[in-house]
């Protein structure tokens, strides 16, 4: 997954479909890998999970031909320099409420001249690929994910939609039903609502940027992709694989019940 190429597939339009990395172990994250996702969502806003064992994670999705996507805990320049120092092709950051702090996220994760994170990609020599490439390359192949999570955020996403270095505008229901007053209820008239106005603004100001969110279940991530969502986060594969397995236990338990 070098040179990464999710930058034109998101400037195609294309549908991009992604799974969390819930766990740090290597073996877990070749088999979420090998399910075949476009990208891996690897939280480490709400993970307890430390940095040190992201790095191989990444390299590994590299390898795979996934896009590893750290989501990182603050719009900070060390964490988000961090992320893509340790291999991430992407990086998500989270609760950005307007186009000032928009801005800072453009800075802190560009090289110069478009921004000014410092260069060290630690992760090249894994990949056997000389540093110079990464430094070269690195503005034109990673992608910057910006989260609307509030009213405010909504609020002045005209003027951020103005903003030409970030690729991915990615609408959190969860926490954006909190700051309608309807905690949880992702679902609620006024959270669709903005949802599907995101998806027409989109349309006119960001035809070269990918709209995404995150939902569980089939039926609610079809919906929204058929409303103009491109990059679909499906959840946790651990989740989906659990919940398989508990509809299994009971189809047996029905077909073969407890002799008396």
């Amino acid at each position: 997954m070098y040179p990464s190429n999710i930058k034109q597939r998101i400037q195609n339009q294309e549908l991009l479909l992604s799974s969390q990395m819930f766990t740090r172990e290597w073996h877990t994250a070749a088999a979420i890998f090998a399910t075949g996702p476009d990208w891996v969502w690897i939280d480490q806003e709400h993970s307890p999970f430390g940095t040190e064992s992201i790095g191989p994670i990444c390299v590994m999705a590299r390898q795979a031909g996934v896009a590893g996507v750290i989501r990182v805990p603050w719009n900070s320049p060390g964490d988000i320099k961090k992320a893509y120092d340790s291999g991430a092709v992407g990086v998500m950051v989270p609760q950005v409420d307007n186009p000032n702090e928009a801005k800072n996220a453009i800075r802190y994760s560009k090289y110069p001249p478009v921004g000014e994170r410092g260069i060290s990609p630690w992760f090249a020599p894994a990949l056997g690929v000389p540093m110079e490439d990464v430094i070269e390359k690195a503005n034109d192949e990673t992608i910057l994910i910006l989260q609307m999570e509030s009213l405010e955020a909504y609020e002045s996403l005209d003027e951020t939609l103005e903003l030409v270095d970030f690729e991915v505008l990615l609408v959190g229901p969860q926490d954006l039903s909190a700051s309608l007053g309807v905690p949880g209820q992702k679902s609620h008239p006024k959270v669709e609502k903005i949802m599907r106005d995101v998806a027409e603004k989109m349309a006119k100001k960001g035809k070269n940027k990918s709209l995404a969110t995150t939902f569980k279940t089939y039926e609610e991530s079809k919906r929204w992709i058929q409303e103009g969502y491109r990059m679909m986060d499906l959840g946790s594969v651990l989740v989906m694989g659990t919940d398989r397995v508990k509809e299994i236990y009971a189809e047996f338990r029905e077909e073969f019940p407890n002799k008396i």
